[in-house]
């Protein structure tokens, strides 16, 4: 049997018996609360993180499907850049000023070029958790998958939790949304600020040609970003663009081209996210930009979950917790609709 042709996919070695040896010892305390062998191999693996009060890190394919599932569920994860840490901040340089460059003639001297000027961005990861709750009856049953069973029960409270920050959070113990940076209109725009165009109403659109301050939005985010760039605005905002309609009679809004498809508005995907402010007063109350180059979510590898057999007898507890940080990359790729006059 050793020398028989592996199958296309099979994994092999040791790596693959240490997976399916943690796989197996994860359905043992997941169901049982047996945990000898899950601390064994996380010592074995010499894990800073090892530590039975903070619980034991999921499996690789649990954590793949924790991660799906969120990225279903959360409407700015679906949209941002997402890159895995292993530590606990993400330091990203970035150019203030490039190095300098010209024309010169075949045989001309080159002049001796200034060095470019570095400055560092840090993405912080803060810790998110949930508590999802079973029975005993659903543990006992071998036909329940644990793995989709833990990310089906996370994925609501994990979605709404990272939405409402990666939109509105203060950067304390949470991500940085988009919406706290320092705003100015887009004409004084400069760097470490993201810039908006007004609408021309208070709290509402232009009541002549309405459509004109979305046009004004759109072309404030230079070329390079309006390929891959969509629309970020709550429920009730879009009941109120659906309303729209040009010259002609003919709705700015369009429904998704086929089953699946996200609504365009001016040929441009929307993405509903309800922690968007409604229109109001001087509300932000539309984003628009290429996200997957503005705004960084940073996600640490590893979720961790503890066992909680006590606390609400008879239901067991799973303490699930991650760690996420998330903020603006570029401050040219995002910019805001104001409902306002300036």
């Amino acid at each position: 049997m050793s020398s028989r042709p592996h199958l296309s996919g099979e994994q092999t070695g040791p790596r693959s018996h240490a997976t399916l040896q943690h796989k197996s010892a994860w359905d043992s305390y997941m169901r049982k609360g047996e945990n000898t062998n899950l601390r064994q191999l996380e010592e074995k693996a010499l894990s800073i993180q090892v530590d039975a009060d903070g619980g034991y890190l999921v499996p690789e394919e649990t954590e793949r499907e924790i991660s799906r599932a969120l990225s279903d569920a959360s409407p700015i994860r679906a949209i941002s850049g997402v890159r895995q840490v292993s530590s606990s901040v993400y330091k990203k340089p970035y150019t203030l000023t490039g190095p300098a460059t010209g024309w010169v003639g075949e045989t001309d001297l080159r002049p001796e070029t200034n060095s470019p000027t570095l400055a560092e961005m840090q993405f912080p990861t803060m810790e998110l958790y949930a508590m999802p709750a079973a029975t005993s009856a659903l543990l006992d049953d071998s036909a329940v998958s644990i793995d989709q069973w833990i990310a089906e029960e996370i994925q609501i409270a994990f979605a709404e939790q990272e939405g409402t920050a990666f939109v509105n959070g203060d950067g304390v113990n949470k991500p940085r949304g988009f919406l706290d940076y320092n705003k100015v209109d887009n004409g004084a725009w400069s760097w470490g600020n993201i810039g908006y165009t007004v609408t021309g109403a208070l709290g509402a659109f232009a009541a002549t040609s309405p459509g004109d301050g979305l046009i004004d939005l759109i072309y404030s985010v230079k070329s390079g970003y309006r390929a891959n760039a969509h629309l970020v605005m709550n429920r009730a905002t879009q009941a109120e663009v659906r309303k729209l309609k040009d010259v002609d009679g003919n709705y700015l809004w369009q429904p998704g081209i086929q089953v699946g498809a996200p609504a365009t508005l001016l040929n441009i995907a929307i993405a509903e996210s309800e922690d968007m402010p409604d229109i109001a007063t001087d509300a932000y109350a539309i984003a628009y930009g290429d996200f997957n180059r503005g705004y960084l979510i940073v996600d640490r590898i590893g979720v961790r979950v503890l066992r909680d057999p006590y606390s609400s007898k008879p239901y067991v507890l799973f303490y699930t917790t991650k760690r996420v940080g998330g903020g603006v990359q570029n401050f040219e790729a995002i910019k805001l609709l104001k409902f306002g006059t300036a």
